[in-house]
């Protein structure tokens, strides 16, 4: 394990490619010649600030080589809009999909970046008309955007989150049945999947509720429920890394404990399903 303090500046990602894909993950790269576990996710997955992150420790532990293909702040088209990347996933033994929030989704109302999802193109028709006193070309993120509609109007808001949990659904589903025959499908946060996400509950994954994982769930071969506690996110902070200017993103980001109780989780799953 890596100790690496806080103010000692950023992690090296060792950044790489797979396949044909443009996009860049972290690596160190993994063979894709024989047997690897592909990773799917956001930025939980990928390990933001953190020297070891699940997929690596999952590796360890059970022998087969970890694919990160996570991105930061992804969401579902990066994986869509990314034939090249999908033959890579295809090639995998086991995929592990992470299961990441709905704001970051090309909808009716507004479109993001096809590999930046967290990245506000811009609204549609539709949505100015929804919000005709909202100048859309102040934002640059889907969050901000969404996060100030709210703020708008409550019952407008609602009309978006709508949208937005429906194309989650069916792009979830369109991804998940593109995949090889093994899929686990992880929901990762510091709570259960909330019964309702309407309103109150804007916690990541965002907008995701348990109704929206029952649709997609049967599609998994497993699911898996990572539940941290406070004092996982508080374990371990001492080893992760970043620049000054970063630490309120690193604190409210998964510890390295987090990770291990995800890496010991996945691994009772994958080691048997590998066998």
């Amino acid at each position: 394990m890596a100790y690496v303090f806080p103010g000692e500046g950023s992690l090296d990602y060792f950044p790489c490619r797979y396949g044909a894909s443009r996009l860049m993950f972290r690596g160190p790269r993994r063979s894709i010649e024989r047997p690897y576990v592909a990773y799917l996710g956001g930025t939980e997955t990928y390990g933001k600030y953190v020297p070891d992150p699940f997929p690596d420790l999952v590796e360890d532990q059970i022998g087969i080589g970890s694919a990160n293909l996570a991105c930061v702040n992804a969401g579902l088209d990066v994986y869509l809009s990314d034939p090249d990347l999908m033959k890579v996933v295809r090639g995998a033994a086991v995929v592990v999909v992470q299961i990441v929030g709905a704001a970051n989704l090309s909808n009716r109302y507004y479109s993001v970046h096809p590999r930046r999802n967290d990245r506000f193109i811009g609204a549609t028709p539709l949505l100015k008309s929804l919000y005709p006193e909202v100048d859309f070309t102040e934002f640059n993120f889907t969050r901000h955007m969404l996060l100030t509609l709210l703020s708008v109007s409550q019952d407008r808001f609602e009309v978006v989150a709508d949208e937005l949990r429906r194309v989650w659904v069916g792009r979830m589903t369109q991804l998940m049945a593109a995949l090889p025959p093994r899929r686990v499908l992880l929901w990762m946060a510091d709570h259960q999947p909330p019964m309702c996400a309407r309103r109150t509950r804007l916690t990541d994954p965002f907008l995701v509720d348990e109704a929206m994982i029952a649709q997609v769930r049967p599609l998994a071969t497993t699911y898996v429920e990572a539940i941290s506690t406070p004092q996982m996110m508080l374990a371990g902070l001492e080893e992760m890394a970043f620049p000054p200017l970063e630490s309120v993103a690193a604190a409210g980001s998964p510890s390295p404990a987090v990770h291990r109780h995800v890496a010991q989780i996945l691994a009772q799953v994958l080691e048997p399903a590998l066998q």
